[in-house]
């Protein structure tokens, strides 16, 4: 059998604000051990993969993101990689479509899918992978398989799945009904019965056989999905989908576009740990507890406070006669909740994008595919930022139009153009862009380089900015303008 792991990489993770954002979301965000769940699940997908082939569905903007811990993996061989960019989000139905039929194109249509979500946590590899060949056993006969999670408490933020007869010679049963969240007396019921367990989200298939499905139970989605593929150019290892076409995708899940209505289709009981890391009580039983129940990540010092969880950065927080709090601390933004109010953090995200703030989207350090910039000030009469460029990347051909520029080199030696000039820009050198003047830097050398960059004029939004050459093909991209 050929197995081929599917990364579904994305997501904003609003409850898990402000560490994860629109910008750099959960499956990028490090955890306590320095780990990311993107790193986590990639490795997991390299275990199961079979010549360590994995496909990759994201977007764009989190490509370079997870190229880049990708490659930090030993044994990852990137020319093995495949990567699906969405223009944007349209639920797991149209990602899935589209990447059983590139799995059908490279792979044949008995290649079996893994479909894996990027923002799982599991730590028993042995318990996954005895798992997935198990379901990889059901897809090979037809089944379209789910992994269900044994139950340890009534959990109401999950859905669940009813088992129906069980499968010879396997411990997993035909998929009797999928059930959504329920409430906690349910839950409770669910729990006793011992005939549910947790929908993880996960799932095994033939690409031919979810196709098939998909052209019964959710006709427009796989036609729309694959007229979006023809018009695609679909060979090499980054395939980027026309924003028009994928556009007009039905927004849905796979839950509902298939797994709920199809014919054939099987659960199998699954032992491994699984945590999908969907608030901050769930991130804080990562880290372990001191006596009075406190869970800290950072510096933190806790006086006569029980049972609170304490995540910060660079800032010192201290809590004093405080009890069942969540304190997440970040550069720009601080999160103070009562641990019962969890799920309640989505709507601060929600209030901050009615409002057009930042902060719903971005934070102080902001990751682009040649690097990354920090913004030290933000004033009406100067932008300040800390600018580092990785090896050999190049920012776009640009100028623009309501500031001037000051770079200021710190570490490193850049390749600078001002207007027609080009010259090397060496450590504790500056040089003076003016307003209307084309300019462009380049990291020509093997380290990272570090810049001061002072902005002067009447506006500093990313969008003011008039590309002319980018080489990551962001040339309509205003958000994204360096």
């Amino acid at each position: 059998m050929k197995i081929i792991p599917v990364i579904l990489s994305g997501g904003a993770g609003t409850r898990l604000w402000p560490v994860s954002r629109k910008a750099y979301p959960k499956p990028f965000m490090q955890l306590a051990d320095g780990n990311t769940l993107a790193g986590l699940t990639f490795d997991r997908a390299l275990d199961i993969a079979s010549d360590g082939a994995v496909m990759t569905v994201t977007s764009r903007d989190y490509y370079f993101l997870c190229k880049d811990i990708y490659k930090k993996h030993k044994g990852c061989d990137l020319d093995k990689q495949t990567f699906l960019l969405e223009p944007m989000g349209r639920n797991t139905a149209p990602a899935i479509a589209l990447a059983a039929l590139q799995v059908k194109k490279q792979y044949g249509g008995d290649a079996i899918m893994v479909v894996m979500p990027s923002d799982h946590l599991i730590k028993d590899k042995a318990a996954f992978k005895q798992a997935v060949h198990q379901a990889a056993e059901l897809a090979s006969q037809g089944y379209l398989t789910t992994f269900g999670i044994f139950p340890t408490q009534p959990e109401t933020g999950y859905g669940y799945i009813k088992a129906g007869e069980g499968i010879a010679n396997s411990s997993a049963a035909v998929v009797e009904k999928f059930v959504e969240k329920p409430s906690l007396t349910v839950a409770k019921s669910y729990l006793a019965s011992g005939e549910y367990s947790w929908n993880s989200g996960m799932f095994c298939f033939t690409a031919d056989a979810l196709i098939a499905a998909m052209d019964n139970t959710a006709q427009e989605v796989m036609e729309k999905s694959q007229d979006c593929f023809n018009k695609t150019d679909t060979t090499g290892q980054q395939i980027e989908f026309d924003a028009q076409l994928f556009g007009g995708l039905p927004d849905i899940s796979i839950d509902y576009a298939v797994m709920e209505h199809a014919d054939k289709r099987a659960v199998v009981d699954s032992r491994f740990d699984w945590n999908d890391i969907g608030s901050w009580n769930a991130m804080s039983t990562l880290s372990e507890s001191d006596e009075h129940g406190n869970r800290v990540e950072g510096k933190a010092i806790t006086i006569d406070s029980n049972n609170c969880y304490i995540r910060s950065g660079d800032r010192l927080v201290a809590t004093v006669g405080v009890d069942d709090l969540m304190v997440v601390d970040t550069q720009d933004a601080v999160l103070i909740a009562h641990k019962d109010k969890s799920q309640g953090v989505k709507d601060v995200v929600q209030f901050l994008k009615s409002k057009g703030h930042e902060a719903a989207v971005f934070h102080k350090t902001v990751h682009r595919p040649w690097g990354s910039f920090t913004i030290l000030e933000d004033e009406d009469d100067c932008k300040v930022k800390r600018l580092v460029v990785k090896p050999g990347q190049v920012l776009s051909l640009q100028l623009h139009h309501r500031r001037s520029e000051h770079w200021t080199v710190v570490s490193g030696t850049a390749k600078v153009r001002v207007g027609d000039d080009e010259f090397l820009l060496e450590e504790n050198k500056s040089v003076y862009i003016p307003v209307e003047t084309l300019h462009r830097l380049e990291n020509p050398t093997d380290t990272d380089i570090a810049l001061i960059e002072v902005q002067c004029g009447d506006y500093f939004g990313e969008d003011d900015i008039e590309r002319f050459e980018d080489i990551y093909g962001r040339m309509d991209d205003k958000q994204n303008a360096r």
